[in-house]
């Protein structure tokens, strides 16, 4: 178990720096300085971030290139409202997708706005995520709940969490890379502009190759890529890190990289 930390940690330490940042989709949010451009920036850069990487990079420099200078901005005023639906922004996301978002987005924040005491009060998505049990999963519900209010009904391209049988829970990989940007504030890669979320509080982001990898190194043996699968390998990575178990991700990055 120690070697295994002793890698794990030196593979963070590898992988962990500002060179990462500029062959990542993590590039975009860094663009930012207002919270709620780097909000925005995140949640939908995330939501693209699956396939070729080059075409990932591409593809959502493209659409924060149609967004202009303020994503925020953007959203608020509805500049989104007569794009073409039918055009792809990457793969099997659309114009009428990208739209969903900013259309749920906008709701989301003119509720926070309207619960402010002033225009002094700071909001935040993060007000979204937050309650009492700090649970991230209640979180992403509550996410996806405001997004489908807002449109009439849910999207694919937000991950439903919910363990209720018959239904197994999805990873929510995307959102959970994007929850991890906002959260951690590592001083170099992570941005960290949540404070009352913590990084303990975080699940780790699972795809097929940080899931095979992590089956690899004896870190779980369940093989389907679900929910339980990504609560039993956060689980497991509290053991080496109770306080940031999530920095294992840029490990576990790593070994795959290896093993590519």
């Amino acid at each position: 178990m120690e070697d295994l930390k002793g890698y794990l940690d030196s593979l963070v330490e590898k992988n962990n720096t500002e060179d990462f940042i500029k062959d990542d989709p993590v590039q975009f949010p860094h663009r930012y300085t207002d919270i709620h451009d780097i909000e925005i920036v995140s949640f939908l850069v995330a939501t693209i971030a699956w396939g070729n990487r080059k075409m990932i990079l591409n593809n959502a420099n493209k659409m924060l290139e149609m967004m202009g200078k303020s994503p925020y901005d953007y959203v608020m005023s509805g500049g989104y409202e007569k794009l073409d639906d039918a055009k792809c922004v990457h793969r099997t996301f659309f114009n009428r997708d990208f739209k969903y978002y900013c259309k749920g987005l906008r709701l989301i924040y003119k509720q926070l706005f309207s619960c402010s005491v002033s225009q002094l009060v700071s909001y935040s998505l993060e007000d979204v995520f937050l309650n009492n049990e700090h649970d991230v999963w209640r979180g992403i519900e509550n996410f996806r709940d405001l997004m489908a209010e807002a449109n009439g009904g849910t999207s694919k391209h937000i991950s439903n969490p919910s363990c209720c049988e018959p239904k197994k829970g999805s990873a929510c990989k995307r959102l959970h890379m994007a929850l991890r940007w906002l959260v951690r504030d590592d001083g170099i890669v992570d941005l960290g502009i949540w404070k009352r979320l913590s990084p303990k509080d975080l699940m780790i982001p699972l795809d097929v190759h940080v899931a095979r990898v992590s089956r690899d190194l004896g870190l779980i043996d369940r093989k389907s890529n679900d929910r339980t699968t990504v609560e039993m390998l956060t689980s497991k990575l509290r053991e080496f890190d109770k306080k940031d178990p999530v920095k294992y991700d840029f490990a576990l990055f790593g070994v795959e990289l290896m093993n590519s």
